[in-house]
């Protein structure tokens, strides 16, 4: 598993315009190439009267799956410098279509190239991207007497609490970044006399805004 991916915060739209074309960016989040393919289609579909609708999309923990089409516009031009900027920031699972107007005045292939990577560029600042880290879920169990005590010293220890059973004891299930855990274990383990019991359930991803 890796240990932290980037991605889309939400699936989504945005629209520029460029010397009288309309640019217009979709994005969404994909779990394999079927359902990027699908995506495809059904923007190419709601903008059929469209003269391109060009795309990009990654796929996989290793960027496995990578393609890029250009649907008419010079080689090069479009399906490509989308991909580009895909790449460049570092996105996992993320289908990209832009959707062209022409407006009736040519870019030329540099233009073309400045547009399309702009459109995305442009369509990922208005989504947002996540970062998506792996942790691992660790629930303490302890009595009452040591509850209190070891709420605050995890909320002043920046652990993350995902949520507290109450019983006849008390279950603090928390979220620890990798390479924290053992630190964790003994944190709790001071904190409460050693009076704590663990329970190791397991690895999840936690997304968090990221800007870069």
């Amino acid at each position: 598993m890796l240990q932290y991916y980037r991605t889309i915060r939400k699936d989504g739209q945005h629209e520029t315009e460029i010397k009288k074309s309309r640019f217009i960016c979709s994005l969404k989040r994909v779990e394999n190439e079927e359902d990027a393919l699908a995506f495809i289609a059904e923007v190419k579909k709601e903008h059929s009267k469209a003269n391109h609708n060009c795309s990009a999309y990654l796929i996989g923990e290793q960027d496995g799956i990578q393609r890029a089409h250009d649907d008419g516009e010079p080689s090069g031009t479009a399906g490509v410098p989308m991909l580009e900027v895909l790449k460049k920031k570092e996105l996992k699972n993320v289908a990209v279509v832009v959707t062209r107007y022409f407006g009736g005045i040519k870019l030329g292939t540099g233009g073309l190239i400045r547009a399309y990577g702009g459109a995305v560029s442009a369509g990922l600042e208005e989504v947002g991207l996540v970062e998506g880290r792996r942790q691992l879920e660790i629930t303490a169990t302890v009595d009452y007497t040591f509850s209190g005590k070891l709420e605050n010293n995890l909320r002043g220890r920046s652990y993350t609490i995902k949520d507290i059973k109450y019983t006849d004891k008390v279950a603090f299930n928390c979220l620890i970044e990798e390479g924290r855990t053992d630190r964790f274990y003994d944190d709790v383990t001071e904190w409460t006399n050693g009076q704590a019991v663990f329970e190791t359930n397991t690895w999840i991803y936690v997304e968090t805004p990221f800007d870069k």
